[in-house]
């Protein structure tokens, strides 16, 4: 869903658009219809893929400076395969392809949005920088992993609250966030805090 949703807004925003995904193999493989991992492997490439209709590239290819900005949409996937959040917590290892992404992007002053879980990457590669995941309270149970804004807190970076159609710009580092799937809230709010996201990037770029 943040995928697509991103994508969509960058294409009503006439950006012009490359996917990447790493060249790795998952965390894990999730039976969604159970609910339960499943016994078997699968590459995070090749998976990405589905989504990008084919028209995907190994991360370790991307140049920043063929580039005007980077988003990374979020999902579990970024907790368990872009980094290590989903088993350490803050004391995570980021992918060494995604942790040269971001440092490449912030290095040449280039805009980096993320969505939903994503925001930790910036928190970990980034310490001090300024970015949210919804709320750090529990707010009417529509943010029930409201602890990571604590985690991001305790690694030095600022979590800024915000609701779910909202999105807060990091204007001295250039990193745009916005909670999404972060928050239990109906579809169309969460698309539409994306498209905040996403404008707020492409205002930057």
């Amino acid at each position: 869903h943040e995928a697509s949703a991103v994508l969509v807004h960058l294409s009503r925003g006439g950006a012009e658009v490359k996917i990447f995904a790493p060249n790795i193999e998952q965390r894990d493989v999730v039976n969604h219809l159970k609910g339960s991992p499943a016994e078997e492997k699968r590459n995070v490439l090749v998976e990405s893929a589905r989504l990008a209709r084919g028209n995907i590239q190994d991360l370790a290819e991307l140049k920043a400076s063929e580039f005007d900005a980077v988003i990374f949409p979020g999902g579990f996937g970024v907790a368990k395969n872009l980094c290590s959040w989903a088993v350490d917590g803050k004391n995570c290892t980021v992918n060494e392809h995604v942790n040269s992404t971001l440092q490449a992007f912030h290095s040449a002053k280039k805009p980096i949005g993320l969505c939903c879980i994503s925001p930790v990457l910036a928190a970990k590669v980034f310490p001090g920088c300024e970015v949210t995941v919804g709320q750090d309270k529990n707010v009417d149970g529509r943010f029930p992993d409201a602890e990571t804004a604590s985690a991001i807190a305790e690694l030095g970076c600022k979590h800024i609250c915000k609701n779910v159609n909202e999105s807060h710009v990091d204007k001295a580092n250039k990193i745009v966030t916005t909670c999404a799937f972060m928050c239990k809230a109906p579809l169309h709010e969460i698309f539409d805090g994306i498209g905040t996201m996403v404008q707020e990037v492409l205002k930057l770029a």
